[in-house]
């Protein structure tokens, strides 16, 4: 293993950096072969999580002999379970409908080929997002010494992002399936805390793989954007925003809207002005 005198091997960091670039990009590619086959792009939101499990794996792999054993397995595993429940949960809530009307909006414009177009604006748009996004990954395979008391409070941090995703969307689900909830607002659960338990969720997921990083001030330094980008991606991006913009015409949304946290969990207000 060589390394400089930060102690970080930049030499072989550099090299997993193509490799992630490569499993971010095939994954892509695949999903944009069976999205243009089935005729419907929105699987490439399947492919989002299973992207930063391809990475995961394949930057484990190229760094064989790297870093600390502990905080590889670690960092690996988070990752990927992560992105397998994602996709899966996406999978399933997609199953048997049509084109999402985000993507629909989108291609409508297109100034050529549709299919060209969403390979240009969503797939590699998303795999360059998912190598950026994965830094804290890719760099923690690199991180030498045991994990310190710092990378496992990370790891808390990320077991109570994904409790919020899993949960959030597992009441969501039931929330949806029961017919008498029909054109009613999800307002129970973790959704009276707050409107967003899927993306706070998303947000202490990366901030938390992030912090398994830090005992490397090196590698903490290259991969900080990668928890900026995402908070960002969640709150202003396509996440929040977008979201709550397509729902706030709905009956019933701005009194949700008044009493319950836009992001960060608190108890519901029972009366007052809207939080964002």
């Amino acid at each position: 293993m060589n390394t400089t005198a930060s102690g970080f091997p930049w030499h072989a960091f550099t090299l997993n950096l193509a490799w992630a670039a490569a499993a971010a990009l095939t994954v892509m590619l695949v999903t944009f072969g069976i999205a243009v086959r089935v005729g419907v792009h929105r699987i490439v939101d399947v492919a989002w999580g299973t992207g930063f499990a391809a990475v995961a794996v394949t930057t484990f792999a190229a760094s064989a002999g790297e870093g600390d054993l502990v905080r590889r397995l670690l960092v690996t595993a988070l990752t990927a379970i992560w992105g397998l429940r994602l996709a899966v949960h996406i999978a399933r809530r997609g199953r048997g409908h049509g084109e999402d009307p985000r993507y629909e909006k989108m291609l409508a414009k297109a100034p050529g080929s549709r299919n060209a177009y969403a390979l240009r604006m969503v797939y590699l748009l998303q795999g360059a997002l998912v190598w950026l996004v994965s830094l804290p990954v890719q760099a923690a395979q690199y991180v030498s010494g045991p994990p310190s008391a710092l990378a496992w409070a990370g790891g808390a941090l990320w077991a109570v992002g994904i409790g919020f995703e899993a949960v959030g969307d597992a009441q969501l689900a039931r929330f949806r399936a029961d017919p008498a909830n029909r054109g009613r607002i999800m307002d129970r659960g973790l959704w009276a805390w707050t409107r967003h338990p899927n993306y706070f969720g998303d947000f202490c997921v990366w901030w938390g793989l992030f912090l398994i990083v830090c005992d490397s001030p090196a590698a903490a330094g290259v991969s900080v954007v990668s928890p900026v980008v995402m908070s960002l991606l969640l709150t202003r991006g396509s996440g929040k925003r977008l979201l709550e913009r397509h729902m706030a015409d709905r009956p019933g949304y701005a009194e949700y809207k008044a009493r319950t946290s836009g992001f960060l969990p608190r108890p519901p207000r029972r009366s007052g002005p809207g939080t964002t």
